[in-house]
């Protein structure tokens, strides 16, 4: 009898496991569409900019709602169309700082990784997430590629 509720017990323990596994999964695969995002647009490139955005619509739909919920999604992904369905890199760079406003909250909320760093751009007055110290600023590119601080480390 004890060796079998041990073994409920275990299985439970295993999904729960597993299945938090797979919510580390979605959310990491959308931050790593989030940062494609940012290099298109640190290297002034649109094209680049609108496929990884639209990686990252795709990546949101794999997300859970018990994960992140319904709304909060339909925010993100309606930012990263903004991005996917324009051409101009100014639209893509206004989109592209409501969309990181929202990933820094969900930042806050899950482990993207072992070290997330919040930087700032004072001349657009916007933040974003990146995996480096490094200011590779993406609201100006070439243009001011090092203009920015960084304002925090997600850990």
């Amino acid at each position: 009898m004890k060796k079998l509720i041990f073994t409920a017990l275990f299985s439970i323990f295993s999904v729960f496991t597993l299945s938090a596994q797979a919510t580390d999964a979605s959310i990491s695969k959308l931050y790593q569409n989030y940062i494609s995002i940012k290099d298109a647009l640190v290297t002034d490139n649109s094209d680049g900019a609108s496929k990884a955005a639209n990686e990252f619509i795709k990546s949101a739909s794999m997300v859970d709602y018990k994960v992140l919920s319904e709304g909060n999604l339909d925010v993100l992904r309606k930012d990263a169309s903004t991005i996917a369905e324009s051409r101009s890199i100014e639209t893509q760079r206004e989109s592209f700082a409501k969309l990181s406003a929202n990933m820094i909250a969900v930042a806050k909320n899950f482990k993207l990784a072992d070290s997330v760093f919040v930087l700032y751009c004072p001349m657009q007055d916007a933040s974003w997430l990146s995996e480096q110290k490094e200011i590779k600023n993406p609201f100006y590119g070439s243009a001011m590629l090092t203009c920015g601080s960084v304002k925090s480390e997600l850990k």
